[in-house]
């Protein structure tokens, strides 16, 4: 599944004083359930018990949060950009200022790891990652991104 069917405008954000870690995993967690508390809740919980067993820091201030979960029966996702980087204890040592949420429904374990290996490849590019962070507010984000998604899922 590319990126572009997980994805959509409104779970994309900017988060001007995002705070810790935990402050973006919660704000993560409620892009990701659409509003919903119970399961934005739910997810938090999920997204934290991944992280603590290790960074999803994956270098070049990017994070992808992420955990397989029966909360949700489709895969989806949600894009933050910080303006003021967070740690996310990256083994590179570079404060997180993009950040790709996923929520994989419980038995999509192929579909979770190839998901992943896309997203390396994808924030590897600094031209995509200049493109993001340069974007002067939230629906320029989501253009540049959707866009992006799109050209490379055709």
């Amino acid at each position: 599944m590319p990126l572009y069917d997980l994805l959509s405008a409104h779970r994309v954000a900017i988060l001007d004083q995002p705070g810790d870690r935990d402050t973006v995993l919660d704000s993560a967690a409620r892009l990701l359930a659409d509003g919903h508390s119970p399961a934005a809740l739910a997810l938090r919980t999920r997204l934290g018990e991944r992280e603590r067993l290790a960074s999803t820091a994956i270098g070049h201030g990017v994070a992808i949060p992420h955990a397989r979960t029966d909360l949700v029966e489709t895969s989806r996702a949600a894009f933050l950009r910080l303006n003021a980087p967070v740690d996310f204890a990256a083994a590179d040592g570079q404060p997180i200022d993009l950040v790709l949420a996923m929520a994989i429904p419980e038995h999509h374990i192929q579909q979770h790891l190839q998901l992943l290996a896309e997203l390396a490849e994808r924030f590897a590019d600094a031209g995509f990652r200049e493109r993001l962070r340069s974007a002067p507010d939230r629906a320029e984000l989501a253009d540049r991104l959707l866009d992006h998604c799109r050209r490379s899922a055709a």
